[in-house]
């Protein structure tokens, strides 16, 4: 593409500029740089946990005591709350800090088809309902870890007695010292069999609530199911913010009797559909918390890292690069699987992809065995890698800032209505630009003020409120590119800084990748390619295997995160075929110094050489993944 000579001078400028200004500073503490480990904590045994946690540099120990979760403890704490105090108490005297599992809306009572007190039996007005009537009660059997004879029930967070009851019981463990409150399952039950489309809860508190914030009746008013229908999506809009509620109500419970605890929610439901049925979407619950941590589940080949498909790796890099977005500066863990007994894959590569594949995103990596929060599938694997992490945590853990990005803009209420539309058009933008090396920012509704990039690209966007209308017009105005990808619900009109594609290429490229995507190349969109405005202040000439992310971080390095997935074969071949001959060209003036660090390996100097105002790195092979930072 061919450019005057004057605005080639003015972007050599904006480059250098972008390249060289101070960062926005975020506060961090404890939370921006764990390393989780997991263990069950039954009274007594607090020292014994905090032992096994330092010897394979664990920062940051969860502990499974469930509270609220289990009936029994439920009506009584007290030997629950001294072993949380003990473990706290025990893990503040080495430097290292503890939080503790409590579930959400489940409860489970152990026995209960032989015991006389249950929730269900005490209780049943608390439950859950479909809108048939039918209670949210399970047995053993209907998911892993309920035993057999237990009665697993899902209770209304609009039940008045049970909330009460279970906020005392977050304060009281706010009290005991602990460092955080991990809190799971906060849902609406919708995923167990027979339950997916039920779209509950329609129990009479419930009912009630809905009726009295919207004048609407849940069970007669609302075509359940039906996006089409303007009930049916407040009560979508409900549901979500019913959880945001909770959670907000929790972290302001225990942070009223202990300012510095955490509240840090579990949640399975990412970017996709999943988040609109359960209720707890982690773009509206951010705010409200202080860190998320993401059973980030989802693949055509399965849960496990040992399963995964390169295809399935670019996606799960998707799903983290938008949680970081959301979390603004908050930390994102993730809870996930890397090896469940898969006898053809080495459990201990397994390990090393997912811990690459996290930390280059920016997120922190837990490691767990199977499907279990507790141990490890291999206790000198975790121990090598927590302490490569621990060495280099600043490389991957300081605040990232956007240099030159193109933005992809994710629309929460275009996911809620249309996200069998949105997502693929969303996804395959963003692996595009991650295929590219071109610079990308995901932007929401919340950070939209401060997108500073020069194009931002709508992914069939179709639901827009005025006041991001509003800003579009402002952005086009002033000089901003807009590309819209499929739908248009914009008020731009016509201008030569709008550039529609009627033929989505987010989902253009998606459905090629679905086809055959190892054959697949970003060159196959070459229009949407040439309308892109921006992303290259950091040129990076790579294969399309390679998931890059580029960012400045705030000790003023310029950062460039590679994610290798070449080469891997689901359930068969865990080790990546390594990249050779990447480049990296940055606007400089002078000669400054350039790092490559490759994961578990050692910091090396890489030689630039310079061309009027560009320097250009040949970094060395690239294996499972590795970070290049200029300092100039």
């Amino acid at each position: 593409m061919k450019r005057h000579f004057v605005v080639a001078f003015v972007c050599l400028l904006f480059f250098a500029i972008c390249l060289t200004a101070s960062p926005e500073q975020h506060e961090q503490d404890w939370s921006n740089y764990v390393r989780i480990g997991a263990y069950g904590l039954k009274g007594g045994d607090a020292q014994q946990i905090v032992d096994k946690a330092q010897a394979s540099d664990v920062a940051g120990i969860e502990v499974d005591n469930d509270i609220p979760g289990r009936y029994e403890s439920f009506l009584h704490p007290e030997a629950k709350l001294k072993a949380i105090h003990d473990v706290a108490e025990a893990a503040h005297k080495v430097g290292n800090h503890a939080f503790v599992y409590i579930a959400g809306t489940e409860c489970i009572t152990a026995h209960g088809d032989q015991v006389p007190h249950t929730m269900a039996k005490d209780h049943p007005d608390w439950l859950q309902r479909k809108i048939t009537g039918e209670p949210a009660i399970f047995g053993g059997g209907t998911a892993f870890w309920i035993a057999k004879g237990d009665e697993d029930v899902w209770v209304s967070p609009y039940a008045p007695e049970w909330r009460k009851i279970y906020m005392e019981r977050v304060r009281q463990i706010a009290q005991t010292g602990i460092d955080g409150i991990y809190i799971d399952i906060p849902y609406w039950m919708t995923h167990f069999e027979g339950w997916e489309n039920s779209w509950a809860s329609f129990d009479d508190y419930t009912v009630a609530a809905f009726k009295q914030q919207t004048g609407l009746d849940a069970k007669h008013d609302v075509k359940v199911g039906d996006f089409s229908d303007p009930a049916f999506r407040k009560w979508v809009d409900f549901r979500i913010q019913t959880f945001t509620d909770f959670l907000h109500e929790i972290d302001q419970t225990a942070k009223a009797v202990n300012p510095q605890i955490k509240t840090i929610p579990e949640i399975y439901p990412g970017i996709e559909e999943e988040a609109v049925r359960v209720g707890a979407d982690v773009y509206s619950l951010y705010p409200v918390v202080d860190a998320i941590a993401h059973e980030y589940e989802f693949g055509s080949s399965g849960h496990m890292a040992s399963e995964r498909k390169p295809l399935d790796w670019f996606r799960y890099q998707v799903g983290m690069h938008s949680f970081r977005a959301f979390a603004q500066g908050k930390p994102t863990w993730i809870l996930n699987y890397s090896w469940d007994g898969d006898k053809t894959v080495d459990k201990r590569e397994a390990m090393k992809n997912l811990a690459m594949s996290q930390i280059m995103a920016g997120a922190n990596f837990w490691d767990a065995p199977g499907h279990s929060m507790a141990g490890s599938n291999d206790l000198p694997t975790r121990k090598v890698i927590f302490d490569w992490i621990r060495g280099h945590e600043k490389t991957f853990y300081l605040p990232r800032s956007p240099i030159d990005p193109i933005g992809v803009y994710f629309s929460p209420e275009t996911r809620n209505y249309y996200a069998n539309e949105f997502i693929p058009s969303y996804r395959g933008i963003l692996i595009l630009l991650m295929q590219k090396h071109l610079e990308f920012q995901v932007v929401t509704p919340r950070t939209l003020q401060g997108f500073h990039g020069r194009t931002l690209v709508l992914p069939d966007v179709r639901a827009l409120s005025s006041a991001e209308n509003d800003w579009l017009k402002q952005f086009e105005e002033g000089g901003g590119r807009i590309i819209i990808s499929g739908t248009d619900t914009t008020e731009v009109g016509e201008s030569h800084n709008v550039v529609r594609f009627a033929d989505d290429a987010g989902k253009s490229y998606n459905a090629r990748m679905e086809k055959d995507f190892e054959h697949t190349s970003p060159e196959a969109e070459q229009s949407f390619l040439k309308a892109l405005v921006g992303g290259d202040a950091v040129q990076v000439t790579a294969g399309p295997q390679l998931a890059t992310s580029i960012a400045r971080t705030t000790d003023g390095h310029v950062n460039v995160y590679f994610a290798n997935f070449a080469g891997l074969v689901g359930g068969k071949n865990p080790v990546q075929t390594p990249q050779t001959g990447v480049e990296v060209t940055l606007t400089s003036k002078s000669q400054g110094r350039g790092f490559f660090l490759p994961f578990l390996g050692e910091t090396q100097v890489v030689k630039g050489v310079q061309q009027g105002d560009s320097i250009t790195f040949t970094l060395p092979a690239i294996t499972k993944g590795a970070v290049f930072w200029y300092e100039q």
